[in-house]
């Protein structure tokens, strides 16, 4: 009897093993496309704004000129090299479970996030100065006489934030990931001799 309860624990442990290795399997699939989806979005973003140039009656306008825009296309490039990067560790079968690996995910993540974050705010707020100007300091709206170069500057922000997106959904899978698998690290009390989570401070 005893022998028989044995083999049922040990055909459930086994079946729940199976279980857990196919959904972590999933998770890692849908984490590895989740990376590779802003790869796309950045090069694009990148090369529409590259290519953005205007040349008018009105004079000539490049995004090299406006340095908003060259940090956007700075910052798209690292997030594309990024993005490669950790979607071919991610997709290495027991690539992030060890707890260096997990955090350095979740900062470079967060980090990321913010840069790219960044790179689409001060664009935008370019590209409204552009569209409306400054009448307090008698600064006339530029899109009127380089529409093109406005259209496409608009295009590349736009693709911009929504990689911001993707990179918040990764932030948050990255961060599930780590304050879940593991405890936060914890320091020892001398006075009392026992052990205080750091978080807890």
């Amino acid at each position: 009897m005893e022998k028989s309860d044995d083999h049922h624990k040990t055909s459930h442990g086994g079946a729940a093993a199976e279980k857990w290795e196919e959904v972590s399997t999933a998770i890692r699939t849908a984490e590895t496309m989740l990376r590779l989806a802003p790869v796309g979005l950045c090069l694009a973003a990148l090369v529409i704004m590259l290519k953005d140039s205007q040349n008018n009656e009105f004079g000539s306008v490049s995004y090299s000129n406006l340095s908003a825009f060259w940090y956007l296309v700075h910052a798209n490039g690292i997030c594309a090299g990024y993005s490669l990067l950790s979607a071919a560790i991610a997709a290495m079968p027991g690539s992030s479970s060890t707890m260096p690996r997990v955090w350095t995910f979740f900062c470079l993540d967060q980090i990321l996030t913010y840069v790219v974050l960044a790179a689409g705010a001060v664009s935008t707020e370019v590209l409204y100065l552009a569209y409306k100007g400054d009448n307090a300091i008698t600064w006339s709206d530029a899109c009127s006489s380089f529409g093109s170069f406005c259209h496409r500057a608009t295009a590349s922000v736009i693709i911009t934030f929504v990689v911001v997106c993707l990179y918040v959904l990764l932030s948050l899978i990255s961060s599930y990931k780590l304050f879940t698998r593991f405890d936060p690290p914890a320091i020892v009390d001398s006075n009392k001799n026992v052990e205080v989570a750091v978080f807890g401070n």
